[in-house]
């Protein structure tokens, strides 16, 4: 559920080029479009970090976003089949959530996952990337810092 008390926030932009990093996922990890794995696995996770609504109301309000495109919402996924990570984008080269497993972090599930987007954007000619972060996240702040996001504005 979202916060009924509104959060100030950042807006961070990447820069994408030519020189974008790919992914390096850990051993025994890959990535897998949610469409292709049991989506509550995915919001098992987001729900793990994040206020989300309830999964019917999250599935059926992300597969009717005009944003939404299945190739953009991708799971870190264990050789096994355990959900660990998802970053969910939209078409407009925007990052709308990033979570990753509690036991999972530190092992740089996130960082791939961003990296992940930021070539599937790269490829599709976009010139940058945004996302939005609590202004008091810091960890988080410097987290999307590391991956050369750089504040462009804040609400």
């Amino acid at each position: 559920m979202k916060s009924a008390v509104p959060v100030p926030h950042l807006r961070l932009r990447k820069h994408l080029g030519p020189d974008i990093a790919p992914p390096v996922w850990a051993a025994g990890i890959a990535p897998v479009a949610i469409a292709e794995i049991d989506p509550r696995a995915a919001h098992a996770v987001l729900a793990a970090s994040l206020p989300v609504a309830d999964f019917n109301n999250w599935h059926a309000t992300l597969l009717s976003d005009s944003e939404y495109d299945p190739e953009l919402c991708v799971a870190a996924v264990t050789g096994a089949g355990a959900v660990v990570g998802v970053v969910q984008c939209w078409t407009s080269a925007f990052v709308k959530d990033l979570a990753v497993a509690p036991d999972w972090r530190r092992h740089s599930i996130g960082t791939s996952l961003m990296q992940h987007a930021f070539t599937l954007f790269s490829r599709r000619g976009a010139a940058h990337v945004d996302l939005k972060v609590d202004i008091e996240n810091h960890a988080g702040r410097q987290f999307y810092a590391r991956l050369g996001m750089m504040e462009i504005s804040s609400r």
